[in-house]
């Protein structure tokens, strides 16, 4: 028995897409093309790219593919930055995370815990050698958390200060407030 299945997954990944939302929804529409520096992505292209790169995962497991060897990476990559590529409006690109975020959820929460036990073999000179289905489906929410960082640094750059931070300082107050009482 395992204490963390699909339904647990899901609800902390959409815990973790609730608040990239947020910052899409936070940083103005005006800022979206910035970029930290030449050669990385603008706003709206990170929050596009972690959007989409759930699907993936999704590719791999909903086509139940045991051996990494056997999947057309490249294939998959160029399709998925053929969708990144495609201009957007700020409205359209939180619209995209949000649904994109909850059919991602909704597949693993989905998962019965025998699936998610599943071996997956890693391609030659990948180690570990295998991978569990569970420890991959686990990555779209890793990859995301760690854009969301550079994301939270984009909004310090254009002057915001990002959402879990103010939260943050908030609850220290409270905090405070109480100890001086």
């Amino acid at each position: 028995m395992t204490y963390y299945g699909g339904n647990e997954m899901a609800a902390s990944f959409r815990t973790v897409r609730k608040n990239t939302v947020q910052i899409a929804e936070e940083i103005p529409e005006d800022q979206y093309g910035f970029k930290a520096s030449p050669d990385t992505r603008s706003i709206a292209q990170l929050l596009t790219h972690v959007a989409l790169i759930p699907r993936i995962q999704a590719e791999v497991h909903q086509n139940r593919i045991d051996d990494l060897a056997k999947l057309d990476f490249a294939g998959l990559l160029r399709r998925i930055g053929v969708e990144e590529a495609k201009p957007r409006t700020k409205a359209e690109v939180v619209a995209l995370i949000a649904s994109e975020g909850e059919t991602f959820a909704k597949y693993v929460e989905s998962l019965p815990e025998a699936f998610l036990a599943e071996a997956v073999a890693m391609p030659p000179g990948v180690q570990p050698a295998t991978k569990s289905r569970f420890e991959m489906l686990l990555s779209p929410k890793e990859h995301e958390m760690h854009h969301r960082a550079q994301l939270m640094t984009l909004q310090r750059m254009i002057g915001l200060v990002p959402h879990l931070t103010r939260q943050m300082q908030e609850r220290m107050a409270r905090m405070q407030q109480q100890t001086a009482r």
